[in-house]
């Protein structure tokens, strides 16, 4: 008896998870720019995940947003639909294929070229290279082992009331348990940490997706 009610448990959370996933389903755009991406073996935010970064980049009327790894365009389209009219994205990626993909998926989401400007290099490279305290958001979504180094730059080039989130925060539920000792999930357990406890940053961690890590950065 106590199986089955374990088991019923674990089927309405996953049935639940599902519901929240599929809440906002993808348009026309996403879905052929997730198909390209994941043809190419990028992983891009889900529908839900996106939809949170469209929701915070609207929140704070984001005018220039970083992201860190393209998604071949999918989290792209999801920060530009928040974003000001007269926004603009930095879209970082090494991965030439991966950016050529994300201006494909720009243009047939209806956003011009001026509305990116595409970075083509390493993250780590590209940050030391963005000003102090010029950008409203920064989503993370590149090499996990670097996301507390991404975290330490973010501070620097954001704004006051700007936002950094970082995707994957769960790490197919590998975070949360303590034996999983990966370089990869003792990374993302590290930034977890880190933004819980810095004084300078207001924490939230979201359960859409695979975890979406969210720091508000404080006056």
């Amino acid at each position: 008896m106590v199986v089955c009610l374990k088991e019923a448990t674990i089927d309405a959370v996953q049935a639940t998870l599902a519901y929240v996933e599929e809440f906002l389903p993808e348009d026309e755009p996403l879905r052929e720019a997730r198909l390209r991406g994941e043809d190419v073996g990028a992983a891009p935010i889900g529908p839900a995940g996106g939809a949170t970064l469209r929701f915070l980049a609207a929140m704070i009327n984001a005018r220039t947003v970083v992201e860190l790894g393209s998604g071949c365009g999918v989290s792209g389209i999801w920060l530009l639909r928040g974003m000001r009219s007269d926004g603009v994205l930095t879209s970082v990626d090494i991965e030439p294929e991966n950016q050529r993909l994300a201006k494909e998926a720009y243009t047939e989401a209806g956003f011009t070229a001026s509305r990116t400007r595409m970075i083509s290099g390493r993250a780590l490279d590209v940050l030391p290279r963005l000003n102090d305290a010029a950008y409203d958001m920064i989503f993370c979504d590149a090499v996990k082992q670097e996301y507390p180094d991404y975290l330490t730059a973010a501070v620097r080039v954001l704004r006051p009331g700007g936002i950094v989130a970082f995707d994957n925060a769960l790490w197919g539920d590998r975070v949360a348990d303590p034996t999983q000792r990966d370089p990869d999930t003792v990374a993302l357990r590290e930034v977890g940490r880190m933004v819980r406890d810095d004084d300078r940053l207001m924490p939230l961690l979201l359960p859409v997706g695979d975890g979406l890590l969210c720091a508000l950065k404080l006056d």
